[in-house]
């Protein structure tokens, strides 16, 4: 049973039209699997980070935090969830919040599949022989956003003009929670600064 719910993912991304059918309408889509592929590129993007080649690497080997490459990963991926979730209620959208993290997180698995052996790569090559670690970074992105527009046509029934719409809509409904947050996250600051102010006055007198 688990072997299946593993090798489901893999029969997405290489069939995705029918395996995101499956997915919503057939229930093969599993919670579990999806976040356990949402770690993976996770960690595929830390050892990229840390461990690509000096000659296509930019990074300095002491600057890596893993908190933070966990955030860069896991944070966009629940923003666009929950973006896109708001976003479809408002369109007609059929999909639910959870058939949305799954497809999503399904999407991801050729970054986690491509990447990993193009960090590998790296660390073997010349200068001549980067613009292939580019490629296969090129190619796990170029069909992650595939997958990405298929998911939300296939899972929320849109037509192509529908979803390329709801597509830039959510990306524009992400940096507006970002700003809601920081806006919130600032009051939050100056209100803590104000009190704290008032109460050192008061403790002093």
């Amino acid at each position: 049973m688990w072997i299946e719910r593993f090798k489901f993912p893999f029969y997405v991304i290489v069939h995705p039209f029918k395996g995101f059918w499956e997915m919503k309408y057939d229930k093969k889509g599993h919670l579990t699997v999806a976040l356990a592929i949402v770690f993976l590129v996770s960690l595929a993007s830390m050892f990229q980070y840390q461990y690509a080649g000096f000659i296509v690497n930019p990074h300095s080997p002491y600057s890596f935090n893993s908190m933070i490459q966990l955030r860069n990963v896991i944070l966009p991926f629940f923003l666009w969830c929950v973006a896109n979730w708001s976003l479809t209620t408002l369109m007609d959208g059929e999909g639910k919040f959870g058939e949305i993290v799954v497809a999503s997180a399904y999407a991801l698995l050729p970054i986690f599949l491509l990447f990993v052996p193009a960090t590998i790569y790296s660390r073997f090559i010349t200068q001549e022989e980067t613009a292939f670690y580019y490629y296969l970074n090129g190619f796990a992105i170029i069909w992650f956003l595939y997958l990405i527009f298929v998911s939300t046509m296939t899972v929320h029934q849109y037509t192509v003009l529908k979803t390329i719409v709801t597509i830039g809509l959510t990306v524009v409904c992400m940096g507006f929670i970002v700003f809601l947050c920081m806006l919130f996250f600032s009051l939050i600051q100056q209100m803590y600064s104000v009190y704290f102010t008032i109460y050192r006055e008061l403790q002093f007198r």
